[in-house]
């Protein structure tokens, strides 16, 4: 299964919600997402603030890749936690800031 580092925002509070940055792996055909033991359907068409769906509760989630910049949120204005397995990588790779490894949140 093929996973990706990236970023999970919980949208049934309104515009912006928690959020936190992770690796996320794909079903076969992409239109399914599984992370931290929830799987999420996208959905088709999107809507305003959300593009997947939590498939056991409904409820609506933006997960979108990390941007090198950080502007990861839909509307911005949000700050991520980072999992702890992902951190070094989020930081070196993505973000290009070696210097913030031991920051366990991003500021979108």
């Amino acid at each position: 299964m093929k996973s990706r580092i990236m970023y999970v925002e919980y949208k049934a509070d309104g515009v912006t919600g928690p959020a936190r940055i992770g690796r996320v792996s794909f079903s076969k055909s992409g239109l399914t997402l599984y992370y931290a033991g929830k799987e999420f359907r996208r959905l088709t068409p999107c809507g305003f603030k959300a593009n997947y769906r939590d498939v056991a509760t409904g409820e609506p989630y933006w997960i979108s890749g990390c941007k090198r910049d950080g502007q990861d949120g839909l509307y911005g204005g949000s700050s991520a936690e980072i999992d702890e397995d992902v951190r070094e990588e989020y930081w070196t790779t993505i973000r290009r800031c070696p210097e913030r490894i031991k920051c366990k949140t991003a500021k979108s």
